[in-house]
């Protein structure tokens, strides 16, 4: 069966997003900085798009998020478009560009209903209005025996840690201290069997790898 894996980077102090997110800082005050020490990899720049970069320790980690990956889930702050029905003009497809770098089904947790949104590169994003479970119920059907990536935000991930749905975690903690924001782990008092099984040290983060 496909398992369902976190990848989410994560600050010193918990937070996987600064405070005052939007739409202009959708990481919120001070979030992006999480991730730069995925910004320069010659690994996560090719997957985007882009020329160039380096190879280090980190390139590992972003091997390990793409690993046998056939769909994906996350939730409406990660796919973007503010709270609310979703807009009308422009209409909103995400934060993601024309060629959004999944490259499979990306099941979009919201209160809103919206048809599938197909985008090039073989990226389809899918509304469910449901719940976690009908949310991975259906993104195991479209991973066709392959992994399901669980891509946050923090209300999602917590959402599926709590209900002890996840079955393994790729957790990069960053040399950034927030303060404030969207805390991972908020709520959850039991991982439900998930053991660190080795964390991989590099130059700009620690990236913890969890399995049951």
């Amino acid at each position: 069966m496909s398992r369902l894996r976190l990848t989410i980077t994560m600050s010193l102090d918990g937070y996987v997003a600064g405070p005052d997110q939007s739409l202009e800082e959708p990481l919120g005050r001070g979030g992006m900085r999480l991730h730069d020490w995925a910004f320069e990899l010659a690994a996560w720049r090719a997957e985007h798009g882009l020329e160039g970069g380096e190879t280090n320790a980190s390139t590992e980690a972003i091997e390990l998020s793409r690993e046998n990956t056939g769909a994906a889930i996350m939730g409406r702050n990660m796919f973007g478009g503010g709270p609310g029905p979703w807009p009308d003009d422009p209409p909103w497809d995400g934060w993601w560009g024309d060629d959004p770098p999944f490259h499979h089904p990306v099941f979009v947790l919201t209160h809103h209903a919206r048809p599938p949104l197909e985008m090039s590169g073989g990226t389809t994003f899918v509304f469910v209005t449901d719940g976690i479970e009908a949310a991975l119920e259906q993104a195991r059907a479209a991973a066709g025996g392959a992994d399901i990536s669980l891509a946050g935000g923090a209300a999602t991930a917590n959402q599926f840690l709590a209900a002890g749905l996840v079955d393994g975690m790729l957790i990069s903690v960053a040399p950034v201290l927030l303060g404030s924001g969207e805390r991972l782990f908020e709520g959850v008092d039991d991982l439900h069997g998930l053991r660190l099984e080795r964390a991989i040290s590099a130059p700009a983060a620690t990236h913890l790898v969890f399995s049951r």
